[in-house]
């Protein structure tokens, strides 16, 4: 049952049927970050009342961290400017230097955070290959090394991601979540959750926020990708992790001041616009539907759950793809040599997706003709 009622909204970016119609607007699918505050969320802005975070005297910064901790069953949280950080200090949190943490060879902290663990914490990684980044026991338990002795690293936490970014969206069924947790617990090994799209799991799946966030020992959430909100993740942990935490956060360079017209943006996201993240989910099977009529081997859209499309570009180079999509006003991400991603969003309706998914699908078939 979803903790959240459908509300309505109202970012329109192109509704009409042809290249001309939305006369050289760019259709940006590169990523849901893209996305600008709504001129509702910016007058919450505007009123939050605000302190010294430093000082732990921002009322609105408070108030998100409470209120996520409540919301994901956790003690205490931590507002900070990024999920990447998050991740830093929740893995952090769990594993010492010179330990490891296991995670999926597509995971972000392992592909997209500028190898900050390593840089920052002296943290090792060591990563399994999975099929669309959903997370198996089996594989995790032939992995785990607790107690590795004088010779090999020891694991001292796994990580696991909802939705999986670069595994296409993909939502971690529950009941994997469930036997991964029980697992490390068994062993005495942590676990963090990169959360950092766990809304648009909660949306897709019906599995309530808590009944993710209890089974993981930290836990991130993003307010800036799919919640429209500018900037802004929180941590969650027990309140003796997130003291320890925010003297780690400082270090690091992290503390902010008046920080509570962001957690007034992240406040307002989580009241207006979590149930619509549904409506994202449509358009990128919308998206996708299109790139399959004309390029069927590109893309299955059954396979869409949440608001990531991943395309095959097949022997032709992303790269190219990506340009070319650009010269006709649709904007995607190259993730590797031979494979784009679409990110359907607050600010991109589905008009526009479905506008967006024919050109892919158009060079595609070109592509293919050639």
């Amino acid at each position: 049952m979803l903790l959240f009622p459908a509300v309505p909204h109202g970012r329109v970016t192109a509704s009409a049927p042809g290249r001309s119609s939305y006369a050289g607007e760019v259709i940006d699918l590169r990523s849901d970050t893209v996305t600008r505050p709504t001129d509702a969320m910016r007058a919450a802005m505007l009123r939050a009342p605000v302190g010294d975070d430093v000082y732990g005297e921002d009322p609105s910064v408070v108030e998100l961290e409470r209120r996520t901790a409540a919301l994901l069953g956790h003690e205490a949280g931590l507002f900070c400017a990024s999920g990447s950080m998050c991740n830093l200090l929740g893995i952090w949190l769990l594993v010492r230097p010179g330990q490891e943490v296991l995670c999926d060879a597509g995971a972000h902290i392992a592909r997209a955070e500028m190898g900050a663990h390593a840089a920052l914490h002296g943290v090792s990684m060591r990563t399994w290959r999975s099929r669309r980044g959903v997370a198996d026991v089996e594989t995790v338990a032939g992995l785990l090394a607790p107690y590795a002795g004088p010779h090999l690293v020891s694991t001292a936490a796994v990580e696991l991601e909802n939705t999986h970014n670069f595994g296409g969206g993909t939502v971690q069924p529950i009941e994997h979540l469930r036997a991964v947790s029980a697992l490390c617990h068994d062993a005495g090994v942590g676990l963090h959750l990169d959360g950092a799209r766990l809304w648009n799991a909660h949306v897709a799946s019906g599995v309530p926020l808590d009944e993710f966030g209890h089974l993981f020992d930290t836990v991130t959430v993003c307010f800036s990708k799919g919640l429209g909100a500018p900037v802004g993740s929180v941590l969650l942990a027990s309140a003796e992790r997130i003291a320890r935490a925010r003297v780690q956060r400082k270090r690091l360079g992290g503390g902010w001041r008046q920080a509570g017209m962001l957690a007034a943006a992240a406040q307002f996201a989580v009241d207006n616009h979590v149930a619509r993240l549904a409506d994202d989910h449509h358009a990128a099977a919308t998206f996708a539907g299109e790139v399959a009529a004309l390029a069927p081997a590109a893309v299955d859209p059954t396979r869409v759950e949440t608001n990531i499309v991943v395309i095959d570009t097949g022997t032709d180079r992303a790269a190219d793809v990506a340009a070319a999509a650009a010269r006709a006003g649709v904007a995607v991400s190259a993730l590797g040599t031979h494979t784009i991603r679409a990110v359907t969003h607050l600010d991109v309706d589905e008009a526009a997706c479905r506008i967006a998914g024919r050109v892919i699908g158009r060079i595609l078939g070109s592509y293919a003709d050639c």
